[in-house]
């Protein structure tokens, strides 16, 4: 019995360490990354509505699907990041809609699709993606969707319903 004890002593010590040097590692890194992504966010906002000179994030409920809206302090837009689920996992984009309710660009920001196929759908140069520019509520019904990557390009499209929905939402409260 004694000869158990002291291995799984040992073991369980060495698991103490390595779990409070993780977790001392995470403490210090946590605030580089989330700054990192706070940056990534903005810049990914910039593109994706170039006429704005700013943003500010918007205190609203939002629809399923919308993770955050901002409004362009300028009145250019508005920027909605959206989560909607692939085939692979999550898709998470971000969608610039101008004022007149015309879609200026679309980004992904992560995704788990499967690459090669799915990936199709939500790599940014992807001529899927493009296909968004310049659509308004009316006509993005028209975007012709990735074959053999259907569940992929229906979440894409589910996102964008979400943008078309909060910005629906977003005009309305003003």
């Amino acid at each position: 019995m004694k000869d158990i004890i002291k291995p799984v002593a040992v073991l369980a010590g060495i698991c103490l360490v390595v779990t409070a040097l993780l977790a001392y590692v995470n403490m210090i890194t946590l605030p580089i990354i989330t700054k990192a992504e706070e940056e990534a966010s903005a810049q990914a906002r910039a593109e994706v509505l170039s006429e704005a000179d700013g943003f500010e994030k918007l205190d609203l409920t939002l629809p399923e699907g919308v993770l955050e809206a901002f409004g362009a302090t300028n009145g250019a837009g508005y920027v909605f990041e959206l989560s909607s689920k692939g085939y692979g996992g999550n898709i998470v984009l971000i969608c610039g809609i101008k004022a007149d309710g015309t879609i200026e660009q679309v980004k992904t920001l992560t995704h788990s699709e499967t690459s090669g196929i799915g990936s199709k759908v939500v790599d940014n140069a992807s001529p899927y993606r493009k296909q968004y520019e310049g659509k308004t509520e009316d006509n993005y019904d028209s975007v012709d969707a990735v074959t053999g990557a259907t569940i992929s390009s229906k979440a894409y499209k589910k996102a964008i319903d979400a943008a078309f929905e909060a910005y629906k939402e977003v005009k309305e409260a003003k």
